[in-house]
């Protein structure tokens, strides 16, 4: 980094509302975009938009090339929904190019910054960030989609309602023993909003964080035991954003890869073949400008966002091959 990681996330904590640890603040969200969506407005790329979204067609330009998947026999047709944070509010578009380009899907995304487990409940009501029509159950009753990729980082804010005021650093026993519940629920509830055709439920590990890693670590690990009780599947979304050794080590950067070599516009530092993942003041989020109030999509090419969106693609299209 150019100055000491503590001076940069005390920055970002001033200008993100101190997204570092989870209990203190709402998350930011990128700057907006020409064209985007409203920021609660559920995107949609082919099945039929709500009344309130826009239908979204174009997928960052040159970053399915490349991606290591296999794309699915021409009859296989995955639909999929993306449902998260403000971390899939910044991935939606480019996960939704991947997920067209390379495995020819019907892409649905809904993510809402800020959001915990609890705001996609049916139940929550008021007590959500999350509007009735895109619940997870709601949107898994009109989409029947195939996939429902969940990426949520582990926010605990006060100003989520339906979490009760639960937070990281005041009470930890009841705040992973309402994520361990709340991930149980969720998935009974998209199960049951399906009915007999159940979809696979894809639980994106996150990256690590400098502030709390052990939280990240535990988060996932509720994701893990979640998806082996219930035969659903995980995308190591974070290993993609870590040092090779050092799964759980924060960093804001990491070498290139090859990929990243042959596509300038990733690779940031060629020179010393290194890439950046995230921007001075925001040691949380991928894309490489600065976050803004409306949350949008990342309008920039961003290397973390790539890499994350790739190893998403990767594990739903490893279950169509």
């Amino acid at each position: 980094m150019r100055k000491p990681w503590v001076v940069g996330v005390l920055a970002g904590l001033l200008l993100l509302g101190a997204c570092g640890d989870p209990s203190s603040g709402p998350e930011s969200a990128p700057p907006p975009v020409p064209s985007a969506p409203k920021a609660s407005s559920t995107t949609h790329q082919r099945p039929a938009a709500t009344p309130e979204a826009e239908t979204d067609t174009e997928a960052e330009p040159n970053t399915g090339a490349g991606t290591g998947t296999k794309a699915p026999a021409q009859h296989a047709r995955p639909t999929v929904l993306y449902l998260g944070d403000s971390l899939a509010m910044e991935n939606q578009k480019v996960l939704g190019g991947l997920m067209r380009d390379q495995l020819k899907a019907r892409y649905t995304s809904a993510p809402y910054s800020g959001t915990t487990l609890c705001d996609y409940l049916e139940g929550t009501g008021e007590d959500s960030l999350v509007p009735s029509k895109d619940k997870a159950d709601a949107l898994v009753r009109t989409l029947r989609p195939d996939f429902v990729v969940l990426q949520f980082w582990g926010n605990a804010w006060d100003y989520t309602p339906c979490m009760d005021g639960i937070a990281y650093d005041t009470a930890r026993d009841k705040y992973f023993a309402r994520y361990t519940a709340d991930a149980r629920r969720l998935t009974d509830q998209i199960a049951g909003a399906a009915g007999g055709d159940r979809p696979k439920v894809v639980w994106v590990l996150q990256g690590p964080d400098p502030m709390t890693p052990d939280r990240v670590r535990r988060v996932n690990t509720i994701y893990e035991r979640q998806a082996a009780a219930s035969g659903d599947m995980l995308a190591d979304a974070g290993k993609a954003v870590s040092p090779a050794s050092a799964r759980y080590t924060w960093s804001q950067y990491l070498p290139c890869t090859a990929y990243e070599r042959e596509h300038t516009a990733y690779c940031t530092q060629p020179s010393s073949g290194r890439t950046a993942l995230h921007i001075d003041d925001d040691y949380l989020h991928f894309c490489l400008v600065p976050t803004t109030s409306t949350p949008k999509p990342c309008p920039v090419r961003s290397p973390g966002i790539l890499r994350i969106t790739r190893a998403i693609t990767r594990a739903v299209a490893a279950q169509l091959d």
